[in-house]
């Protein structure tokens, strides 16, 4: 987790910001909860487990800059709340996310699956596609019953 936060620590200097014990905070949180899909609230929760001072609009306004300079991503799950995860892509596109219509868990897919479809794309039109967000929905293994099908996801709540 340390070597984490020293980079951390680093994109926001080079972004002109400081490592505020808050932000502190609120990082760890998120490395700590590496590959959830935590709300504002959630994130709130964790955050004042450990220092009860902070108050959620720090966390609020402290996820919207780290959003903002990269360091974690917002999604819409449309389930209602803005969500968050470390970005931790070293590739220009983010996962896919399978979502469960029954349960609300969301699976994180490490495979990008449109890699021909861009290609295609920058062949037939000429337009370079830099970033594309896809969400599938369906019912989970655990919700339908099923044995595991050996797919390589990453199981996220």
């Amino acid at each position: 987790m340390e070597e984490n936060t020293v980079k951390l620590k680093e994109q926001l200097k080079e972004k002109g910001y400081k490592l505020t014990t808050q932000r502190q905070v609120i990082l760890d949180v998120m490395i700590e909860h590496q590959g959830q899909h935590l709300s504002t609230d959630e994130v709130y929760s964790l955050v004042k487990e450990k220092h009860p001072e902070i108050g959620l609009a720090t966390v609020y306004r402290t996820l919207l800059l780290l959003d903002e300079l990269g360091i974690v991503h917002k999604l819409d799950l449309d389930d209602e709340f803005s969500r968050y995860e470390l970005n931790t892509d070293t590739k220009d596109h983010r996962h896919h996310h399978l979502i469960c219509m029954r349960c609300g868990s969301v699976i994180g897919m490490e495979e990008d699956l449109l890699d021909e479809l861009e290609q295609q794309i920058r062949d037939k039109y000429n337009f370079l596609v830099t970033d594309h967000r896809v969400k599938f929905y369906g019912i989970c293994q655990k919700c339908r019953g099923v044995e595991n099908t050996g797919a390589s996801v990453k199981r996220t709540l």
